[in-house]
């Protein structure tokens, strides 16, 4: 059985990104115990199951304003593509298409 993770731990990796509260695709893999690229690719399995609107990919500009804002030392190096964002809707049903993994 799985420890449950403390409500601050959670708080903590949610944003304001486009007006709307997010989390990262990073953070939301790392809660989940699974890599970021399992994380996309099980969306991308199952992408007729979510609605439009429940992720985006940062821009440049959005990932860079973010970096700025919020030290983390992880984030830097060099990566392929920016993170996604998961709506707090993306986030409840992250799980389903996690469960195939």
């Amino acid at each position: 059985m799985k420890e449950l993770i403390p409500q601050e731990v959670i708080e903590k990796k949610i944003y304001l990104i486009r007006g709307q509260k997010v989390m990262l695709s990073t953070h939301l893999a790392e809660l989940y115990g699974v890599e970021v690229r399992a994380l996309v690719q099980a969306v991308k399995r199952n992408i007729e199951r979510f609605p439009e609107d429940f992720m985006f990919q940062l821009t440049d500009n959005e990932f860079e304003n973010l970096k700025s804002q919020i030290v983390i030392s992880s984030w830097g190096g060099a990566r392929r593509a920016n993170p996604y964002a998961f709506t707090e809707q993306g986030v409840a049903m992250q799980q389903f298409s996690l469960c195939g993994i």
